[in-house]
């Protein structure tokens, strides 16, 4: 296991660090079977029961029903290399798929519940998934494919716990290797529409210093991982499901279908969370809520800049420093802050985490002096770098230069860190949120009144940035306030909640490349 206190400092930890290397290596073993083996009572999950009481589930019990899962799936016809949909939210059924898929060799493909339709059948189909684990009511939203359903709470031959009910609970993971398909995760979509990111599950052991360095240096004895964020997107995912499974730290599941400040944070205090994963627009709506419950040893943030209010509030309101980190989907938390080490200022995204070579660099790929605004870039080879663009070999060698990883965004490193300055491309950062327009606009111009859009990132508050729409109407559509109302509906009903326009402008013309492409810089 990967400790990061067994070091003395960030500069020993720099300079000592190796990562392991092991031949074979699977992340339902980490996750699971290995604390199954030695600790099978060790408390894996906390969930609500039907009163809505927190209720433990032990390694050993998860272990069985993943191994009964991973049966049942097996007996469904899914192989190894096989990609399964997993749209389930925050519940015990998520862990206990994702378990089963690794352990079959097969590739997880997670699907955020506010998808809707049309962002749920893109990503189908572009996965080429031959089985959607799904509930009764998000199997309304499935596409017709050649992908079988298998619902958690369906009672017919489909339906997971009457197969789970027939399945053996005994079976051996499959032996893979590191670099073998483990996870595809859909790119927010900032440079067109979202792309496949395939990833290998040595991922898992890329995350762990990360998580380790934003939570001060987890795991501590009476530490409990909670966040609010989806566990399909990738911060839920491989911030805290996966890695507080492997580092064997209790993870707290909050089954909600929206985000109420005070209601999470009544849960949190409720099921005793101590360690907690939060986007900044979510602790932004925290400063008012009532925190006086709350146990808090340690909070991370990522996914936006925090900014220095924020900062400021979790010092004064929380009495801790909210750690800040950094990633994307194809290369996740390769910066992070740390208070327990004294590297934690305001505005900085933080530094590189042991293990992973991050710089600035110019449209070269030299690093830039510091000071110097360039690209922030981590070098390959990398463990939490993703294996490339599912079927989009061109895609995933525009992101390259040179041995470096190009993020796209903007930044500059100095004695503290590195501090963001902004984006080279077109994504919008919204409560959280890393949105892509390509998606949105594509969905826009399906409108019987919307000829074409363009979608920009507006500045907010609250949220960061909001979703704006420059839209040129039909000869025969009439601008006005309920036509604003249902374009909106129309984007939030077919993708999700996070992604419609809560702007909308009515254009005369939308500015167009010599190859057809959207100017948005127009807009901006």
């Amino acid at each position: 296991m990967i400790r990061l206190a067994d070091f003395r400092s960030y500069d020993d930890a720099v300079a000592r660090f190796v990562w392991p290397k092991p031949q074979f290596f699977n992340i339902a073993a980490l996750c699971c079977d290995n604390w199954a083996a030695r600790e099978p009572d060790r408390v894996a999950l906390v969930h609500a029961d039907e009163r809505g009481n927190p209720t433990n589930v032990p390694y050993g019990a998860l272990q069985s029903m993943a191994n009964r899962c991973a049966n049942a799936f097996a007996a469904l016809g899914i192989q190894r290399g096989d990609r399964v949909a997993v749209h389930l939210g925050q519940r015990l059924e998520t862990i206990v798929a994702h378990l089963a898929i690794y352990k079959l060799a097969a590739v997880a493909v997670p699907l955020a519940a506010v998808f809707g339709p049309e962002a749920i059948a893109y990503r189908i189909e572009q996965s080429d998934a031959r089985l959607i684990v799904t509930t009764k009511s998000g199997a309304a939203r499935m596409p017709q494919s050649a992908a079988q359903v298998v619902e958690i709470d369906g009672v017919g031959d489909l339906a997971l716990p009457r197969l789970m009910e027939r399945a053996s609970e005994h079976m051996e993971t499959a032996r893979t290797d590191a670099d073998d398909p483990a996870l595809m995760i859909f790119t927010s979509g900032t440079t067109g529409l979202p792309k496949a990111a395939l990833h290998g599950h040595r991922v898992l052991l890329g995350h762990l210093p990360g998580v380790a360095m934003h939570h001060d240096l987890l795991p501590q004895r009476g530490d409990r991982l909670w966040t609010p964020a989806d566990w399909a997107w990738a911060g839920g995912l491989l911030n805290v499901l996966l890695p507080g499974l492997a580092f064997g730290v209790p993870v707290v599941a909050q089954r909600s279908d929206r985000f109420d400040a005070q209601e999470a944070l009544d849960w949190a205090a409720h099921a005793g969370v101590r360690n907690a994963f939060v986007p900044p627009t979510a602790l932004r709506m925290m400063r008012d809520a009532d925190t006086r419950r709350l146990s808090l040893r340690s909070v991370g943030s990522g996914g936006e800049q925090l900014g220095a209010a924020t900062f400021d509030w979790g010092r004064t309101k929380l009495g801790l420093t909210i750690n800040e980190f950094y990633g994307q989907t194809e290369c996740n938390l390769v910066l992070s802050s740390c208070a327990a080490w004294d590297i934690a200022t305001p505005g900085v995204i933080g530094r590189p985490v042991p293990g992973h070579d991050v710089a600035v660099i110019d449209p070269a790929g030299v690093p830039v002096a510091p000071g110097e605004p360039g690209t922030i870039a981590i070098k390959s080879p990398d463990p939490v770098m993703f294996l490339g663009y599912h079927g989009n070999a061109a895609a995933t060698a525009e992101k390259f230069v040179g041995p470096w990883l190009t993020t796209g965004d903007q930044g500059i490193a100095g004695p503290d860190g590195i501090r963001f300055v902004g984006r080279d491309d077109d994504v919008i950062s919204s409560a959280g949120y890393r949105i892509g327009p390509g998606e949105i606009e594509s969905c826009l111009a399906g409108h019987p009144a919307v000829v074409l859009a363009a979608v920009v990132g507006e500045p907010d508050q609250l949220r960061g940035e909001i979703v704006a729409a420059y839209i040129k109407l039909t000869d025969t559509a009439v601008p006005s306030d309920d036509l604003k109302e249902d374009i909106q509906g129309f984007v939030r009903e077919r993708l999700s909640a996070h992604e419609y326009p809560r702007a909308i402008n009515f254009v005369d013309d939308i500015p167009l490349t010599t190859t057809g492409k959207v100017i948005r810089r127009a807009f901006r």
